[in-house]
């Protein structure tokens, strides 16, 4: 790669913008190709290019940097293996009841990076086996991804699932029923199998919009030949799974009987194996990394205090690096060391935790 070819790069490998909670984004999302890797330069190489080449390459190296590759630790292999499971138990036929996942955790985990990954591989399954089309000539939609906002109605679920489809009446005044018509009739005719609900722990389901809410989600499940991924924090203290009833009356819930919990947990180091894993995955990022001076086992060797910095979170360890590499950057470091980490500002999850 010339020097007068890290702009061009940036232009051909931008980032990505896509709103995936749409078709069109979704389609983007899944069908999106790997961006093209280019040679880490060398000190005396950067030395030779002039201000706005170097302005360049490092924004090229922005890019890159801040896209970690997602890393098949522990706690994704098992979401998966959870998922994998319950999909081959749903192929049935229509009229037959289908299970549900339930990805629950706390925040900073990975959760809706697993729904995701998981939803990508199912739907470009799907389309290699069916093709782009249904049998009717429909554009074949095998996977839907959306997320529910605060106060979500009955109208507003259907509207989000609409609004994904592209659906003209997402935008309309019509009744929920009539919405929920149309939700069924897209998913029906796209012939979509798989769809996850994001961050569903904006809904309260002790409160009567989110009983009722939850009863919508088993009416989608009952007229819907598609297997859900709820994806939420915290969902079984906010009793989901209880669909907001106590005492004697969780007895009669569905969710509970319909759903597979996925609990995501946080790296820990306290015992050989989980040290080992947490080392490897510093490693697989490590090789990800355009730093001049950075080689490897760099981040192996600073293991315990990049956990003590994270608490095992996946998203504040991505973070954490994010921004190390920035600061490597622009001190002139090019490497992650501890007085580039020690520059580095924290989430707050992991500020608190570090705190604590």
């Amino acid at each position: 790669m010339t020097s007068n070819q890290w702009a061009q790069w940036c232009h051909d490998n931008p980032v990505a913008r896509d709103v995936i909670t749409t078709r069109g984004g979704w389609t983007n999302y899944v069908h999106r190709p790997p961006r093209e890797p280019f040679e880490t330069l060398t000190r005396r190489e950067m030395d030779r290019l002039d201000e706005d080449e170097l302005d360049d390459y490092n924004a090229a190296r922005t890019i890159w940097n801040g896209n970690l590759p997602t890393v098949k630790t522990q706690q994704l292999t098992r979401a998966f293996s959870i998922m994998d499971q319950v999909m081959a138990s749903n192929v049935r036929d229509s009229e037959q009841q289908r299970t549900n996942i339930v990805i629950d955790a706390a925040p900073g985990l990975g959760k809706t990076t697993i729904a995701q990954r998981y939803a990508r591989q199912f739907h470009r399954g799907i389309e290699r086996r069916h093709g782009t089309r249904t049998a009717t000539g429909n554009l074949r939609v095998p996977a839907a991804f959306f997320s529910v906002k605060g106060a979500t109605t009955l109208k507003g679920l259907n509207q989000r699932l609409l609004n994904f489809y592209g659906h003209p009446a997402a935008k309309t005044t019509m009744t929920s029923q009539r919405l929920e018509d149309l939700a069924v009739d897209c998913v029906a005719s796209c012939e979509t199998q798989l769809i996850v609900i994001d961050e569903l722990h904006f809904v309260d389901f002790r409160h009567r919009n989110g009983i009722e809410l939850s009863n919508h989600l088993k009416s989608w499940s009952n007229d819907m030949p598609v297997t859900f991924i709820y994806v939420g924090v915290n969902l079984r203290a906010k009793r989901f799974f209880d669909e907001g009833m106590a005492g004697d009356n969780v007895t009669y819930t569905q969710t509970s009987s319909r759903s597979v919990r996925c609990d995501v947990v946080p790296h820990d180091i306290s015992t050989t194996p989980g040290f080992r894993a947490w080392v490897d995955l510093l490693t697989t990022f490590e090789t990800h990394l355009m730093l001049c001076d950075h080689r490897p086992g760099m981040l192996a060797e600073q293991a315990n205090d990049i956990y003590r910095r994270t608490s095992g979170r996946i998203g504040s360890l991505t973070g954490l690096l994010n921004r190390a590499c920035q600061v490597a950057i622009a001190t002139g470091a090019e490497a992650i060391i501890p007085d580039v980490l020690d520059q580095v500002v924290l989430d707050r999850a992991a500020a608190t935790s570090l705190a604590s």
